[in-house]
C-alpha cells in the first residue's frame, strides 16, 4: 500500500502520516510536506526519487509525471492498464492526501496551484480504487477505517471524492473571482457554497431547507454563537439577518443606542433613545402585536436589568445582540426555554445578492444608502425642525429595509407606524397612519419610492405628520409639493429610491 503526501496545511499531518506508515503504507512525499516528514523523522521517499526527475522552476513541476499520475489513474480492473503499470514500472498510489493553497487569503499567481488539483482530481476519479483526502479534519476517520479494515470502503471513496471535486471546484472558483478584478456582473459568475447547517424545514413544513455560506467570504452567522432556545429555523435565519443589519444601521446614524424588531422580514419596531432598556420599550409601543414571535435586535450588550425589560415584553423567537451576561442569560431562558439567544459579530458588508426564478438567478449588488443627509433637498416651503430631521433619518433608514410598496411613520425617535408590501402607495400611507394613530402627530413620514401623485401625501399629512422624505424625481413632483405647501408639511427629497421586494 502507498500514499502520497503533498498538502500546503500542515495540520494533523504528522499524526496521519505516523498511523499510515505503523499501517504498513510507504509514503511518498513532495517539497515542504517532504521536509516535515523528515524533521518529524517519519520514513517517507520524496517525490523526485520516485520519478527520477528533480523538482524545476521553483517547485512548479514536481508531481507531474507518469510515475505519479500513472500510479494513481491506473484502473485495478482493467488489465491493459496493470500491464502498462509493469511495463513502464509505476507502482499503484493508493491513497492521495492533498490540499491546496489558500488562493483566497492571498491571491496570486504564485499562489495558483497546478500539481495539486492534477493530483486531486486524478484520485477522485479513480475513486473505484484509490482514496484522496483533502481535508486535516477527516484524518482521524480515514485512519479509524484503515486501522479497523484495512482499506476504505467504497461509500467512504466515494463520499471523499465528491468532497474533493469540490475542493477544487471552489478553488477554481477562487481564481476566477480573483481574474474577474471585483467585476460587479461578470460574464459568468463563479460561485461556491458550502451547507452551514440544515433547517428544521423551509418556509413552510413541507420544504427542505438549509443555510449555505460562499466558501471563502465570511459570514457573520459563522461568527455567532446560540446561547440557549430551539434550532435556528429557516425563517429565524432570514428574520434575524434582517433585524441584525437594520439595527446596526439605525446605531451607525443615532446618538444612543438602537433596537429593531423585526416580523416577516419587516420592521413592525424600531427606536434610538439613550439607552437600550428605553430603545426596547419604544421600539415596543410600535406595535406590540405584531411584535409577538418576531426578532429582537439590540445593538449592545444585554445585562439583567435589559434582559428583565424584554422578559416582560411579548414572546421573542429570536434575541439577537452582541453579548449576553450570565445573569441576563438565566432571566431570558427563564422567560421561555424555546426563544434563541444569539451573540453575534456586526454584519459583514454582504457580496452581490443572488435570487433565483426558476431556472435563472437575478444578481445585483447589494441596496445601501448611499446619498447621505447632509445632500437631502428640502423642496417644500416649511423645513424640517432638528427633532424632525433626525426622525427622517431614522423612517428612511427603516423604510429602505421594508418591503415594497412601503411607507413608515417615525416620531419621537420610535417607529409608530409601518405600511408594507402594499401594490398601492396609497394603501401603504393608509396602512402606516392607521398603525400610528394619535402618535402620528407632528412626526415624520417617509416613502420607499417617489409619491406618483399627491394622494400618498395627502394621507399622511391628514394624520398630522410634518414632515415627510421621499426620493423624488416624478414627473408629478410639482403636485406633490404644490400639496406639501398647502398642508404646511416640510417635504425633502434624497434622489435615491429602496425597493426591496
Amino acid at each position: 500500500m502507498r500514499a502520497l503526501l503533498s498538502v500546503y496545511d500542515k495540520a494533523g499531518l504528522v499524526e496521519l502520516a505516523s498511523g499510515l506508515a505503523d499501517l504498513g503504507f510507504e509514503l511518498l512525499a513532495s517539497g515542504n510536506t517532504a521536509a516535515a516528514l523528515a524533521e518529524a523523522g517519519i520514513p517517507h521517499r520524496p517525490v523526485a526519487e520516485v520519478t527520477g526527475a528533480p523538482e524545476i522552476l521553483g517547485g512548479r513541476v514536481k508531481t507531474l509525471h507518469p510515475a505519479i499520475h500513472g500510479g494513481i489513474l491506473a484502473d485495478r480492473s482493467v488489465p491493459e492498464h496493470l500491464a502498462d503499470l509493469e511495463r513502464q514500472g509505476i507502482e499503484p498510489i493508493d491513497l492521495v492526501v492533498c490540499n491546496l493553497y489558500p488562493f483566497s487569503s492571498d491571491p496570486s499567481v504564485e499562489l495558483i496551484d497546478v500539481g495539486g488539483p492534477t493530483m486531486v482530481r486524478a484520485a477522485a476519479k479513480n475513486f473505484a480504487h484509490v482514496g484522496v483526502v483533502v481535508s486535516p479534519a477527516d484524518y482521524p476517520a480515514v485512519l479509524a477505517e484503515l486501522t479497523g479494515s484495512g482499506a476504505l470502503g467504497e461509500e467512504t471513496r466515494r463520499r471523499l471524492a465528491r468532497k474533493a471535486f469540490a475542493h477544487t471546484a471552489a478553488y477554481d472558483a477562487a481564481i476566477v473571482n480573483w481574474l474577474d478584478g471585483g467585476e460587479l456582473l461578470p460574464e459568468t459568475l463563479s460561485l461556491t457554497l458550502e451547507r452551514a447547517e440544515i433547517t428544521r424545514y423551509g418556509e413552510n413544513p413541507h420544504q427542505h431547507g438549509a443555510r449555505y455560506r460562499v466558501v471563502g467570504r465570511p459570514s457573520w452567522w459563522d461568527g455567532a454563537t446560540k446561547l440557549a432556545g430551539s434550532p435556528l429555523s429557516y425563517l429565524n435565519l432570514f428574520d434575524a439577518d434582517a433585524a441584525w443589519r437594520l439595527v446596526h444601521e439605525l446605531a451607525d446614524d443615532a446618538v444612543g443606542p438602537a433596537v429593531a424588531i423585526v416580523k416577516h422580514a419587516n420592521p413592525c419596531g424600531a427606536a434610538v433613545a439613550t439607552d437600550l432598556v428605553d430603545a426596547y420599550r419604544r421600539a415596543l409601543e410600535g406595535d406590540p402585536v405584531s411584535a409577538f414571535g418576531g426578532v429582537v435586535a439590540l445593538s449592545g450588550p444585554v445585562d439583567l436589568a435589559l434582559a428583565e425589560t424584554v422578559a416582560a415584553g411579548p414572546q421573542a423567537d429570536v434575541i439577537v445582540a452582541r453579548s449576553f451576561d450570565d445573569d441576563a442569560r438565566a432571566r431570558l431562558v427563564a422567560r421561555r426555554k424555546a426563544t434563541r439567544l444569539l451573540a453575534a459579530p456586526p454584519p459583514e458588508v454582504p457580496g452581490p445578492q443572488i435570487r433565483s426564478i426558476g431556472a435563472s438567478v437575478l444578481v445585483q449588488e447589494a441596496d445601501r444608502i448611499v446619498v447621505p443627509r447632509e445632500e437631502w433637498t428640502v423642496v417644500s416651503r416649511a423645513t424640517p425642525t432638528e427633532e424632525q430631521w433626525r426622525d427622517l433619518v431614522l423612517a428612511w433608514r427603516v423604510c429602505a429595509r421594508t418591503t415594497s410598496n412601503a411607507v413608515v411613520v417615525v416620531a419621537g425617535g420610535q417607529l409608530v407606524g409601518v405600511g408594507a408590501g402594499q401594490p398601492s402607495r396609497v394603501g401603504a400611507a393608509e396602512l402606516a397612519v392607521a398603525k400610528a394613530e394619535e402618535r402620528a402627530k407632528g412626526g415624520a413620514g417617509a416613502s420607499d419610492a417617489f409619491f406618483p401623485f399627491p394622494d400618498g401625501l395627502e394621507v399622511l399629512a391628514a394624520a398630522g405628520v410634518g414632515a415627510v422624505v421621499h426620493p423624488g424625481g416624478s414627473v408629478g413632483d410639482p403636485a406633490v409639493i404644490e400639496a406639501a405647501d398647502r398642508a404646511g408639511v416640510a417635504l425633502v427629497a434624497t434622489g435615491e429610491r429602496h425597493f426591496r421586494h
